[in-house]
């Protein structure tokens, strides 16, 4: 795997980094953030979208980004489209 680092929360403390990666062998966005909570997570698996099962399968996770990471989020997906591009 040849993970790119495209950003850390700025506001970071010790024990907090939200962060931002491209995966640039499978052309895929890859965060780190804050777990949901069960509240949230209920919520979301509770949606129904056309072509998607209702629930959170176990191999996926609901995760938390600030809005700060915006910019940091748009980089990532700049990478991984060049990075798509490139093959």
């Amino acid at each position: 795997m040849a993970l790119l680092f495209i950003g850390i929360d700025p506001n970071t403390g010790d024990h907090e980094s939200p962060t931002v990666w491209v995966d640039q062998e499978k052309h895929e966005l890859v965060f780190q953030g804050w777990k949901a909570g069960p509240e949230l997570e209920a919520e979301a698996a509770t949606f129904e979208v056309p072509g998607h099962a209702v629930g959170i399968p176990d191999h996926e996770a609901v995760v938390r980004i600030p809005a700060r990471m915006v910019q940091m989020i748009r980089e990532a997906c700049d990478a991984v489209e060049a990075a798509a591009r490139v093959q």
